[in-house]
C-alpha cells in the first residue's frame, strides 16, 4: 500500500488541502495546535483506531522547528518501511508514524499467539529499517476480530503483540525500545460481520515515535 501522509494546517485538517505541506511547517503547526486538539481532529479524519498507535504517536509533540527536524526523519523512515514491506499500511502522521500490519503480512495460528513463518519473514524487512533507526520508541499494539469473548480477545492481543517484541528483540533490537499492549476487540478498522472485515481486525500495529535522545538532538540542532 502506497505511504500515506496526514499533517496539520491551523486547528483543523483537510486529507486534500495538507498534502504538499512541508515537515517544519507541519511541526510548527502541530506545536501551536496541541495535541489534545490535534489527537482529535485526526481521529476524526483517520477513522477507527485512532485509540491505538495513533493516540500514542500524537502523545509525544515536540512541535517548532525541532519537531520538522524530527518529521523530517520519520519520512524517511516510513518510505524505508513502505519499500521493505509494501504491503504494510505507513502513515506519516505528526512527528511519528503509524504503522500497520494485517493479517496477510502478520500472520498467526488460529487461537494462538506463534508466529508463522510468513509473519517471521515479514517482521525480518523490518529488521533493517528499525536497526537504521535507532532513536525510536516502539509501541506495538496486537488486536483481534470479535469472534469469543472480550476477555480471551484481550489476553490473546496481548499475547500476539508480545510475540512480534520477542521476535523482533531476538533479531538484534534493544528490547527496551519495545513495548506491547493487547487491545483484543477495540478500535475495529472494518466490520466484524464479515469474514473479509474480520480478517482485516485482526492485526499488529506499531507507532514509532522519537525517544528522548532524538528530541534532544533535534532541538541541539536547530537551538530550541
Amino acid at each position: 500500500m502506497a505511504l500515506a501522509t496526514f499533517i496539520v494546517s491551523g486547528a483543523t485538517l483537510s486529507c486534500e488541502s495538507v498534502k504538499n505541506t512541508n515537515k517544519a511547517q507541519r511541526g510548527a503547526a502541530i506545536g501551536a495546535v496541541g495535541g489534545a486538539v490535534l489527537g482529535g481532529v485526526l481521529g476524526n479524519n483517520l477513522g477507527k483506531g485512532g485509540n491505538g498507535a495513533l493516540g500514542a504517536v500524537l502523545g509525544g509533540v515536540v512541535g517548532g522547528v525541532a519537531g520538522g527536524v524530527i518529521g523530517n526523519q520519520m519520512d524517511k523512515q516510513a518510505r524505508e518501511i513502505d519499500q521493505a514491506l509494501p504491503g504494510a499500511d505507513v502513515v506519516r502522521v505528526g512527528e511519528g508514524i503509524k504503522l500497520t500490519l494485517g493479517e496477510n503480512a502478520v500472520r498467526f495460528d488460529t487461537n494462538r499467539s506463534t508466529l508463522t513463518p510468513t509473519a517471521k519473514a515479514n517482521l525480518d524487512k523490518l529488521v533493517k529499517v528499525f536497526n537504521d533507526y535507532p532513536d525510536t520508541d516502539i509501541v506495538i499494539y496486537g488486536y483481534t476480530d470479535n469472534t469469543g469473548t472480550p476477555e480471551y480477545n484481550l489476553k490473546l492481543s496481548g499475547e500476539r503483540a508480545a510475540s512480534v517484541r520477542t521476535y523482533l528483540s531476538g533479531k538484534g533490537l534493544k528490547s527496551t525500545r519495545f513495548q506491547t499492549t493487547g487491545l483484543g476487540i477495540a478500535d475495529p478498522i472494518a466490520t466484524n460481520d464479515t469474514p473479509e472485515g474480520r480478517s482485516q481486525n485482526r492485526r499488529v500495529e506499531f507507532a514509532i515515535t522519537a525517544n528522548e535522545k532524538m528530541v534532544q538532538d533535534a532541538q541541539t540542532q536547530t537551538g530550541n
